[in-house]
């Protein structure tokens, strides 16, 4: 049976697909944001992200009954403001979509920390050695901004870096969450959703003004749409879904690093789809990311007899 409270809980082979298809979503999501932030601003696009996710379900979905609305805000606010609309900006300011599914990942680190501090999870030695090798990459493919065809700003990378920050504080929540009672992902995802719209409407209001916003609305076309339902439908409400019942069954120490598969398919897709090609130093990056992951996720077999 699987437990929330022992960080090396093995999955079931429902879970380990649920994650798969987690994986898959959110590594193809990198390129079509950068689609969408072709022709939209990042906090328009992100407040239109969770205006879909969100306004044509209310009528049909109900709040969760064992959640505070301090909860929902909290995490709509940190994932929607802090996450998305740092990722969104930080990629629009110069981070690739390779890259950004690379250094998104720091998420890991930051979610075990906070895990260890606040909600008494104590990483196990292997995962401790897993997380400081992906670090030293995620070290390498920061060292390695401005240089190559994958050109990557440094204020794009910082930017990042925070959106993982963001990430990381929206997995406890969700843990905290989680011990306030059951509740179902989906009226989770949704009702959260409400909370970021307002408040990255009126930060794109002011950084932009409301003549800039009025024009990116009515150039919006089926390109816009189809962007805007897969970040609303796909990676928010499904892929966020899934990620949040697993979050329910299993520590935050062995959910959160599941996610670092997600460069695999990020770093292919910026490839074949918008000719990102990493240099050398990035490619050695991302691969002490991925050694990382291995490490933490099956150090624990290795130490047994």
């Amino acid at each position: 049976m699987s437990s929330a409270s022992s960080p090396a809980s093995g999955m079931s082979r429902a879970d380990w697909f649920s994650a798969i298809i987690v994986i898959v979503i959110w590594g193809l999501n990198f390129v079509v944001m950068k689609w969408g932030l072709a022709t939209l601003s990042p906090l328009l696009l992100c407040a239109l992200r969770f205006a879909a996710a969100s306004l044509p379900f209310l009528l049909f979905v109900r709040p969760p009954k064992n959640l505070s609305w301090g909860i929902l805000a909290a995490y709509g606010l940190v994932q929607g403001v802090g996450q998305f609309g740092l990722l969104f900006t930080g990629m629009k300011l110069g981070m690739p979509a390779g890259m950004a599914s690379v250094v998104l990942q720091t998420q890991a680190f930051i979610t075990m920390l906070l895990a260890a501090a606040f909600l008494q999870e104590r990483p196990q030695p292997w995962q401790w050695l897993g997380l400081l090798i992906a670090l030293g990459g995620l070290v390498l493919i920061g060292a390695a901004h401005g240089e190559g065809a994958a050109d990557m700003t440094l204020i794009g990378f910082l930017l990042t870096v925070g959106a993982a920050a963001m990430w990381a504080s929206s997995n406890l929540l969700t843990r905290i969450a989680a011990r306030q009672g059951s509740y179902e992902p989906a009226s989770f995802i949704v009702w959260t959703s409400v909370f970021p719209m307002i408040p990255l409407l009126l930060l794109s209001w002011w950084l932009e003004g409301g003549d800039t916003i009025m024009v990116q609305l009515q150039a919006i076309g089926w390109r816009e749409l189809g962007v805007i339902a897969y970040l609303a439908l796909l990676s928010t409400l499904l892929g966020y879904g899934l990620w949040t019942r697993l979050l329910q069954r299993y520590a935050a120490s062995t959910v959160a690093p599941l996610s670092l598969l997600v460069p695999v398919i990020g770093l292919l897709s910026a490839m074949l789809l918008l000719g990102e090609f990493p240099t050398g130093l990035q490619w050695l990056g991302t691969l002490g990311v991925l050694l990382g992951m291995v490490v933490n996720q099956f150090g624990g077999r290795w130490q047994r007899p």
